[in-house]
Formats: structure tokens, sequence, C-alpha cells
């Protein structure tokens, strides 16, 4: 049975009253719904304002961070009085100020296959605004073995993409991508960058998406898969088929419960602590590479976009970006003692893989890259 809409309610949403489609009986499903949105920054911030403004009656935030100044650029539930904050309290405070009448629950704790059933179990419709590949198999494969819509979405710089995963009535994430990229093809928001409106305009794009599911409106985006482009104000659809052979949702499938993500992925979900790292033996900290430039001569090598330069920059570092250093070796003396960095020491240890596999032997990785040495050397220099 349907929950009633007290006066105050009924005034809330006199604009989705007014509309047939939703009516008073969709506004009581929207009380009576639940969402479990994962994450709470660029894609989690407009989906969850949206679902507390629509009325949806219960929503689940799962998020593990805190608030940090580089992420207001686009994660507009948060604010600068809650920095330092834990992102699902932030965003808990910010939803129940604009609706009070809503339950939401927080899950401040990094989702993963030992708590994704038990969190989203009991939700009806699961929403991805994740930024890596483990936890996003994850949520797909949760979705599937809980028989429940997941609506994905991802952005890098002007792109966005949008659908909605029903293994019910369609594809899974898995029917469109069976095996994830190799590790460090592609890269995150926090080394390419992305346009702070742009999760914005996917965020709520989403929201739209669940709204539909959940009022049994409209066609959502099962077997179709939106793609948009800011830069040109684009939007494009592929038609998405099941695939038979899916290892997850296809009638063979062989995983039939949560597995190791990490593992499947080769790359970590979440971050433990070694951001930026290249592992033991392999690493240099700001303060040590300071004393070593002073007392030998070693090569700096930048593995950052040229446009980052213009931000900050180490004297006497050679520049080659990532994507071009496999061709450009040749530059470079095997012999030299080197230090490779970025911005925060993940791109250059991949760069670090790279380099040993070419046989270059007294190489490090200045680990936390160069805003490791803006923060621990050289204060002049900002951290970006």
């Amino acid at each position: 049975m349907l929950p009633e809409l007290n006066h105050e309610e009924i005034l809330r949403y006199s604009r989705h009253l007014l509309i047939p489609e939703v009516g008073l009986e969709g506004q009581r499903k929207l009380k009576a719904s639940s969402a479990l949105v994962v994450g709470t920054g660029g894609l989690g911030s407009p989906v969850s304002l949206y679902l507390a403004a629509a009325g949806v009656g219960r929503i689940g935030l799962v998020d593990y961070d805190v608030v940090d100044s580089s992420n207001l650029q686009r994660q507009i539930i948060h604010g600068t009085s809650t920095i330092g904050k834990l992102k699902v309290e932030s965003a808990r405070a910010k939803l129940l100020d604009l609706n009070p009448d809503i339950q939401v629950d927080v899950y401040n704790e990094p989702y993963t296959s030992e708590n994704a059933m038990r969190i989203a179990r009991d939700y009806d419709i699961i929403l991805d605004g994740t930024d890596n590949f483990p936890t996003r198999y994850l949520t797909n494969d949760v979705a599937v073995f809980l028989g429940k819509p997941n609506v994905y979405a991802s952005i890098f710089r002007f792109d966005g993409q949008v659908s909605v995963f029903y293994a019910k009535e369609g594809p899974c994430y898995r029917c469109l991508f069976p095996e994830p990229p190799p590790p460090g093809l592609v890269p995150s928001c926090a080394e390419g960058g992305v346009l702070g409106i742009l999760p914005g305009t996917i965020g709520t794009l989403q929201a739209t998406e669940a709204l539909k599911v959940l009022l049994g409106i409209g066609t959502p985006l099962i077997g179709k898969l939106l793609l948009y482009n800011a830069l040109d104000m684009s939007f494009d659809f592929v038609q998405l088929k099941k695939n038979p052979k899916c290892r997850v949702c296809g009638p063979n499938a062989d995983i039939k419960e949560l597995i190791d993500y990490e593992e499947f992925c080769g790359v970590p979900g979440h971050d433990h602590g070694e951001e930026g790292s290249a592992g033991a033996g392999w690493d240099i900290t700001a303060p040590e590479l300071a004393e070593r430039v002073k007392n030998n001569h070693l090569k700096l090598l930048d593995v950052r976009e040229p446009h980052e330069l213009e931000i900050s920059a180490l004297p006497g570092a050679v520049n080659i970006p990532l994507g071009q250093l496999a061709s450009r070796l040749s530059e470079l003396n095997s012999a030299d003692e080197m230090v490779v960095f970025c911005k925060g020491g993940t791109r250059s240890a991949r760069a670090l893989e790279l380099l040993t596999s070419a046989g270059f032997k007294k190489i490090k990785n200045l680990k936390g890259g160069i805003n490791a040495w803006a923060r621990e050397v050289d204060t002049s220099l900002p951290v970006y």
C-alpha cells in the first residue's frame, strides 16, 4: 500500500501532481521508493539532490572520502564550510535541508565485495556515480545478482555517457564491456580533468532515468547508451544488445558471486594510502629528492601534459608526456640516474613500469608527484 501525502507534501510536489504521467499516485510511488547512490562526488551530487527534491523517500549514500577544496569545482552538494568533513555527512545535511521529509542513510565505508550486497539489498534502484573500473564492475554485478536496475554514467573532460543496465530487460555493463581496459590506458578525472558543469549535465540525466524507472513512465535507456559531448553540444545514441556469452547475466554465466574486482581490473578501486606510489624500493619522497638534487646531477623527467607546466614546474626537468614516452625513449639515456614525476605520482609510476621494461634501472618515482614537492619543499608552487 502506497503512503499518503500530507498537505505540506502536496504543496511541495504540486508541480509533479499537475503532470498526468506523475500525478498523486506517482508521487506516492516516489515516496515509497528507495535509491542507492554509490559515490557523492561529481555525479552523486546532482543525482542525490534531484532525487531528494523529487521526493524519493529513502536515499542511501556510499562514500568514504572527505571534502577537499579541489572537489568544489564540480561537486555542488558540498561547500567551503564542509571542507575536511565526511562527504556522506556533508551530503546528508544538504539533502535534508532540501527535503526534510525523506530518509537519508549513509555508509561511510569503501564499497567492496564484502559489504556491497548488504548495503544494496534493500534499495529499489542503484545509481553508479563511481570513477574507477573495479567499483563500476562491482556495482554492475551487485545489480545483476539482486535483480535491480543500475543507472550508469561516466564522465571525462567534455564527454559523458549514460545508460540503464537492467539484466531482466536488457544488457548489463559487462555485456558492453566484458573486460576492463588495460591498467593505465584510461586516465581518471584527477589525471585528465573534467569540465565542472559536465557532471551536472550527466548526473541530471542519470536522475531523470532513475525517476522514469521508479515511476514506470517513458522509455528508459535500457539497451541504449547515450553519448554526450559538451564542446559541440551533441547527443548520440548507441543501441546495445544483451551478450549471450556474458559471464554474469548470460544463460551460461560462470560468475555467480562477487569477485576480487581490483585483481580483475588490475588497478585499485580505492585509495589505500599509497596513491602516487610505485612501491617499495622505487619511490623517493620530495624531501629526499631535494637533498639529492643538491649533491647529484640527477635527471628529472616530467611526464605530465605540456599545459600542466603552466601551473607548476621543476627547473631543468625534461617534459615527455606519458602518452608519448614509449615512442621517445631514444631521447633518454639509460645510464643516467633519473627521477620521474607527474602531478600526484600515478602517471609517473606507470612511466616507471615502461622504463624498467625498456632496460632503465637507475630510476625513481617521486612519490606524491610535484604536488608533494609543493607541499613539502617549495611552498611557493601551487597544489592542483
